[in-house]
């Protein structure tokens, strides 16, 4: 039997402020989600930053009621942007959910190479997920995320242990720094995992869809086998998959019914074998110096005016000065 039909998914449409009462108390052992910014998006109403903080004071001592003593809150956010400036809504959060009682555990980036271009600040290419528990005694699966040694044949180098391997077998404790999806995919608190944008296997009509394997990462490290997971904005659903796929109930909640509608359509999918997915380590592509996307256009080489070369111009003739001092030309 599929991952879909074994563990069943509960999908209600409504507010989330509101369903969450519903929650049997200490019921919920993982709850993985992205709440609305408060930047305009299509499914939420643009509010002052103080107001749309306030909302989630509540909220998030109610989570804390809902969790499992052993449980966790993965919370995924980004930057509120007024009039140019932004504000780093994990630090809000920060403070909103350990007056609620909960314990941060790490601050994760996630990664990504692709997004709209900033002409007045660098270009945002990450986002942050902060994880906390309830308590000290928590649910953390070692076993499900470890990652193979840098350097296996490494010995110890003194003791009484000196020249027997140093490392462990199964492999090593990821760090707080992760760096991709690769064979290193837990070697750093750097998650790079491709955003969903137009060519992503997994896209949909949700304009701020992210990928089931974030989700992924979460359900295997902090829940088992037939723990309930939470998804409060829903979204696309991709929570609902990941816990599908690995045999964790679900139960998530959204204002829109066409999102609601779109992650039961997506677990069908799971359900019946035709949901298209990246590949949980597959590595981010990287394009080779021989395809067209790769090359510098030839018109960005050609001086434009007399005042002489173009910037990329002048970038790559730096570049290739800086190689030849670094191997010793004269």
């Amino acid at each position: 039997m599929s991952p879909a039909a074994l563990r069943p998914a509960d999908l209600k449409r409504g507010d989330a402020f509101e369903l969450v009462h519903g929650l049997r108390d200490a019921s919920v052992q993982l709850t993985v989600t992205s709440p609305p910014y408060n930047i305009g998006k299509v499914y939420e109403k643009r509010v002052r930053l103080s107001s749309y903080l306030a909302d989630f004071e509540d909220f998030a001592r109610v989570l804390f009621k809902k969790t499992s003593p052993a449980g966790s809150v993965c919370w995924q956010v980004g930057n509120y942007v007024e009039r140019g400036e932004i504000y780093p809504l994990d630090i809000y959060f920060y403070g909103i959910f350990k007056d609620a009682g909960f314990k941060l555990r790490n601050r994760i980036i996630w990664h990504y190479g692709h997004g709209l271009h900033a002409n007045h600040r660098f270009s945002g290419r990450y986002e942050t997920l902060l994880w906390f528990t309830k308590g000290s005694d928590y649910v953390f699966n070692l076993d499900n995320v470890r990652v193979p040694a840098k350097y296996p044949g490494k010995l110890h180098f003194r003791g009484a242990r000196r020249g027997a391997p140093s490392g462990d077998p199964r492999g090593k404790n990821p760090t707080d720094f992760w760096a991709d999806l690769a064979a290193r995919d837990w070697e750093s608190m750097v998650w790079d995992v491709p955003n969903v944008k137009a060519n992503h296997v997994e896209k949909t009509i949700h304009p701020c869809q992210f990928p089931v394997e974030l989700a992924e990462r979460c359900v295997l490290a902090l829940s088992q086998p037939r723990n309930l997971v939470l998804d409060p904005f829903l979204g696309a659903g991709s929570t609902a998959v990941a816990a599908a796929l690995h045999h964790r109930r679900f139960v998530g909640f959204d204002m829109d019914s066409n999102y609601v509608r779109l992650a039961r359509r997506r677990l069908r999918s799971l359900e019946d074998g035709t949901l298209r997915l990246r590949p949980l380590g597959r590595p981010v592509y990287q394009p080779t110096s021989g395809e067209r996307v790769a090359r510098v256009p030839e018109e960005w080489t050609v001086p434009r005016s007399s005042s002489g070369s173009p910037p990329i111009l002048r970038m790559l003739r730096a570049a290739k000065g800086a190689r030849m001092v670094a191997g010793g030309a004269t």
